[in-house]
């Protein structure tokens, strides 16, 4: 069953790739075909595999960021943060890098903040004369960074995933935590290391253009998503301050972020911050089918026992200390052609609780190990972040010579950073 399984993942990541099919319809399939005519389920029971959860949160919370994003207030931010950093030309890069993080940690997410900051600093190459590389490598560490926020997209999926490798809700916000501290420091350190190499060359030029304010509803829409992430941070963060605290405990099992979405957004429609229509259809919906379909497939793994399978094998195979290492670069190597959350994520979180009981490390460094690896590669251009940095290039911009910056200079930068900063973490650990 465990080669099936197996086959099934990486058979629907070659089909996606090769057909520009959303990899999740594919999972979808295979879920059934294998669930239903292999090992004998009803067709309930395969549907029931769907992460209606993990559906519902993704789905209400970029419902009510998308009210920022649909009457520009995201877009407006951005240009005003940059305009700021127009006395520090030698730290451009950590700006885009700062720029893409709180942009992409109020909401927007990867694929948004990629969608409309990598046009822009692919055309302030051009204009300032900065490295291609480094530049890419700072708006895509920041939209990584931003986005593994506790209350921002990929944040709130890993959440998701550690539910349902029932790690308590509590534990999965420490968790977290540590994942968006960790993808957070590293490009700080890589992006400060060349701005201080950089500093006395001194030959990139921001121009001075004084951007347009924020208008009423801009920043209204950006008041709310303040409020909210408030809200929803500032339990869970009581609750571990003051764990013996009856009224605390109580809200903090009552507070969920999806549902409060909801609530955010309907007041953004009553306060008319935004079109209905255009909002909705603004929700990721290949990133939802993409994210559920291989977290459908991925619990029939877990059903068929696959999951306990691997956990052995690594476990009694391999020494404990090379295992973090090695998850490190096996999460790399995935995510060279497939997405962080549509397909490591979802592949990897479920072993971690049993690898971490079977080796003795700490689940944190486990998780952390995995992120760090998927998105050290995630620039690749055959993944989703780089082909759409790729994509995004402006006309007069060698795409060939991009590509291979992107292939063979940016990600080896951010495996090796990504590699250093895993054995540093695991002597820490």
């Amino acid at each position: 069953m465990t080669f099936y399984i197996l086959a099934a993942i990486v058979v629907s990541i070659v089909l996606g790739y090769k057909t520009k099919i959303n990899i999740g319809f594919f999972a979808i399939v295979f879920s059934y075909l294998i669930g239903c005519f292999v090992m004998g389920l009803k067709t309930s029971e395969v549907i029931e595999l769907w992460p209606i959860k993990i559906f519902f949160i993704i789905f209400s919370v970029t419902l009510f960021y998308n009210f920022a994003l649909a009457n520009g207030a995201l877009e407006k931010l951005c240009n005003q943060l940059l305009y700021r950093c127009r006395k520090f030309p030698s730290l451009l890069p950590l700006a885009i890098f700062f720029v893409a993080t709180i942009i992409s940690g109020l909401g927007a997410g990867y694929y948004t903040v990629l969608a409309f900051m990598a046009p822009m600093t692919l055309l302030l190459c051009e204009k300032t004369k900065m490295n291609v590389v480094i530049a890419v490598l700072a708006v895509n560490y920041g939209a990584l960074a931003g986005a593994n926020f506790m209350t921002s997209q990929s944040g709130i999926i890993f959440r998701g995933l550690m539910d349902t490798a029932n790690i308590a809700s509590d534990t999965a916000f420490t968790y977290s935590s540590g994942i968006f501290a960790a993808t957070f420091l590293i490009p700080i350190v890589v992006l400060g290391i060349y701005s201080v190499i950089n500093a006395k060359r001194n030959q990139i030029q921001i121009e001075s253009i004084l951007p347009e304010p924020l208008d009423s509803k801009q920043k209204k829409s950006i008041i709310l998503i303040f409020t909210m992430m408030t809200i929803v941070l500032i339990v869970p963060i009581l609750n571990i301050i003051m764990p013996q605290n009856q009224t605390i405990d109580f809200l903090n099992a009552r507070i969920d972020i999806g549902f409060i979405a909801i609530f955010f957004a309907l007041i953004s429609l009553f306060l008319k911050l935004g079109d209905e229509k255009k909002v909705i259809a603004l929700v990721p919906w290949n990133t939802l089918i993409m994210i559920c379909g291989v977290g459908m497939l991925i619990s029939l793994g877990v059903k068929a026992g696959v999951i306990n399978e691997l956990t052995e094998w690594l476990s009694t195979n391999v020494p404990v200390w090379l295992l973090p290492i090695l998850v490190f670069i096996i999460s790399a190597i995935m995510s060279v052609f497939a997405s962080t959350l549509g397909v490591v994520a979802p592949a990897l979180f479920p072993i971690v609780p049993a690898l971490a009981v079977a080796s003795g490390l700490n689940p944190l460094l486990l998780f952390i190990c995995i992120i760090v690896g998927a998105q050290s590669s995630s620039i690749s251009p055959f993944s989703s972040g780089g082909s759409l940095i790729l994509g995004s290039s402006p006309a007069s911009m060698d795409k060939d010579k991009l590509l291979n910056a992107l292939l063979f200079k940016a990600v080896p930068i951010g495996i090796v950073a990504g590699l250093i900063a895993t054995i540093i973490i695991q002597l820490i650990f």
